[in-house]
């Protein structure tokens, strides 16, 4: 079973402070109900509602309006989910801190709001209001207590995560809307001033203690240090240099680099002077990275070094010429999951090894093989392991030559998203601009479509999509393919085909029920499922496993493969290659579990781990010879 760090334990413990949070808004409260009538602090307050309703103007009304919507209840959660949502699945790896410390100060925000007014009965101001009065105690302000929860959050986050000049302008800004929220409460007639602090008071609290639970105690990655670097300057980030003569330690060839005691003894003496084909994508992989890539590759043994980079013509540049000379040792991949199809394609088979440097849109085969998206930790995570080989699939169709993916394959509503999606929009906003592209195409019509499976009989269906995959998780841990897994010899295939907005409805649920369950996705880490067909959703999703698919479409549908848009067509065939790809890995595929915030082997049962010792022995015992 799975134990908790003691970086979790110490963060858990700051959670007391939300019950205190409660007593303490309480106490306020009680206290500012029991000051009697016609006292000064009570006649100043009464003075200011009523100079702000005196003062009444057809614009500060529009515009108070405005800002009393922006945090309400439906405003607040609307941009709270976006936040959140955003923070999971734009960055390269989801950032599952910041996104529950950004639910979670507004959640608790609200949930100590509650607590006061069922136990605080203050009437609101004695003035004309300008908003229907909801059922709860005037103290403290809800819409200033939520507004600061939210936005200050953000602010936060935007002023520890954020880099450049812009941070402290964007900054002020989220930090400036809370007051502003306070003085429309008021002029609306909704709060007296007291009641703003109140909330000021609980959202400021709120936002502290979570930050305290969610974003104290980070630690530096341990496998990276800053030091100083011709390339990229005073504060350039490298990998750091394990421990000579540990397992995968790096090290560069020769005498600069031998402890006192004598030279080390690892991989990368064992490499030196080997030679490696870089393939790299100009966009992907700037010169700044290419450089940092070429001195990694060095220093663990890879001194003879050929570079290739790719084009519209050349999706793998020289690759097929460079590989068709003798003593190539490794083929290492600079981009996303479209250059390394065009790699796969060329070295599967072959015997010579792969290294990915995820530096892509997507990523996925990077994700899915529970690789850092980091580009300098993955090569070094990769080169620090073992070789071990991995499935691949290989499509073809009318109008479509035959050609391998590592990841998945598809007609209908994915291949016409991909094929829409504006260059421009995926080069700015990365593959969140995928999302702006399905959105075009949510109402396209159903296709009707016949699927043989290993040679039987085949069956019609209808569908929106059909994903034919190796791998099984997309961003955010999503698995779209729960039984994917890059070793097991199959391919998994799902027929999408909501029915109105319930089918849509059940699908998303049962899709965000498998995230919730499992987390950031690693292969293997889900449960393994019968194979054959199953049908779930309320027949939304239909899954098959198979070692072949025939797909006939009744009219001609846009096709995808691994992310790039394909011709048009009414077919598609795939079968999959089992262990023909050698590509190399901190463990076998299907056996690495990660964590949703860092990437670390968790403990499981006894039962789990035979299993995973078992496959590991057994890719082991096939993999190719690294020399």
């Amino acid at each position: 079973m799975t134990t908790r760090s003691g970086t979790e334990a110490r963060r858990s413990r700051f959670l007391w402070l939300v019950p205190v949070q409660a007593a303490v808004m309480v106490a306020l409260g009680l206290f500012v109900t029991a000051v009697p009538a016609g006292h000064r602090v009570l006649a100043t307050e009464d003075g200011i509602t009523g100079a702000f309703a005196a003062r009444r103007t057809p614009w500060a009304g529009a515009v108070s309006e405005w800002v009393s919507v922006v945090a309400s209840t439906e405003g607040i959660v609307g941009v709270t989910l976006i936040g959140v949502i955003s923070l999971l699945l734009l960055p390269r790896t989801p950032r599952w801190a910041d996104a529950l410390f950004l639910g979670a100060s507004v959640a608790v925000q609200s949930a100590v709001f509650l607590v006061v007014t069922m136990c605080v009965d203050r009437p609101r101001p004695d003035v004309p209001h300008l908003d229907g009065a909801p059922p709860t105690s005037s103290f403290p302000s809800g819409h200033v207590g939520a507004s600061v929860a939210l936005y200050g959050a953000l602010a936060t986050l935007v002023w520890t995560r954020a880099r450049g000049p812009w941070r402290y302008v964007a900054a002020a800004v989220l930090v400036l809307v809370p007051p502003v929220v306070g003085l429309s409460r008021m002029y609306r007639g909704m709060h007296h001033p007291s009641d703003v602090a109140g909330g000021l008071v609980n959202g400021l609290a709120a936002v502290l203690v979570m930050r305290l639970v969610f974003l104290s105690c980070r630690t530096r990655t341990p496998t990276r240090i800053r030091t100083r670097d011709t390339v990229g300057g005073p504060d350039a980030v490298l990998p750091a240099r394990p421990v000579p003569g540990a397992r995968g330690g790096v090290g560069r060839c020769g005498p600069a680099d031998e402890p006192a005691d004598g030279p080390a003894d690892g991989p990368a003496e064992e490499r030196c002077g080997q030679r490696a084909v870089v393939v790299r994508h100009p966009h992907g992989c700037g010169d700044d990275l290419a450089e940092r890539v070429r001195l990694g590759l060095d220093r663990n043994g890879y001194t003879d070094q050929r570079w290739t980079s790719t084009s519209l013509e050349q999706p793998c540049g020289t690759l097929p010429e460079e590989c068709a000379e003798p003593g190539v040792d490794l083929v290492v991949v600079c981009g996303g999951d479209g250059t390394v199809r065009a790699c796969a394609d060329v070295v599967a088979g072959t015997g010579t090894p792969l290294a990915l440097v995820p530096c892509g849109t997507g990523n996925l085969l990077a994700r899915n093989l529970d690789l850092p998206l980091d580009p300098l930790a993955a090569l070094e995570t990769a080169l620090g392991g073992d070789v071990f080989p991995m499935d691949v699939g290989r499509v073809w169709g009318d109008g479509l030559p035959p050609t391998r993916f590592t990841v998945m394959t598809g007609a209908g509503f994915d291949a016409a998203t991909v094929r829409d999606t504006s260059p421009a929009l995926k080069a700015r906003l990365g593959w969140a601009a995928y999302v702006l592209s399905a959105v075009r195409h949510l109402g396209d019509p159903g296709m009707r479509l016949a699927v043989r499976v290993d040679g039987g009989r085949a069956r019609r269906r209808r569908a929106r999509m059909v994903v034919v995959g190796n791998v099984g998780a997309l961003q955010g841990g999503l698995e779209l393919l729960p039984r994917a897994r890059p070793d097991s010899g199959r391919l998994e295939v799902v027929l999408f085909d909501p029915r109105a907005a319930a089918g849509w409805v059940a699908a998303a649920g049962h899709l965000a029920s498998r995230l919730v369950r499992t987390g950031a996705h690693a292969p293997g880490a889900s449960p393994q499922l019968p194979t054959g067909r199953r049908t779930v959703a309320g027949g939304a999703l239909e899954y098959i496993s198979a070692r072949r698919i025939e797909i006939r479409f009744d009219d001609v549908q846009a096709r995808e493969v691994d992310g790039d848009a394909m011709a048009e067509g009414s077919r598609l065939f795939a079968e999959v290659e089992p262990g023909t790809l050698q590509i190399f890995l901190p463990g076998a595929p299907g056996t690495t579990p990660s964590h949703p915030h860092e990437h670390e082997r968790t403990h499981s049962s006894h039962t789990h781990d035979t299993e995973n010792a078992h496959a590991a022995a057994h890719a082991h015992v096939s993999r190719t010879p690294r020399h």
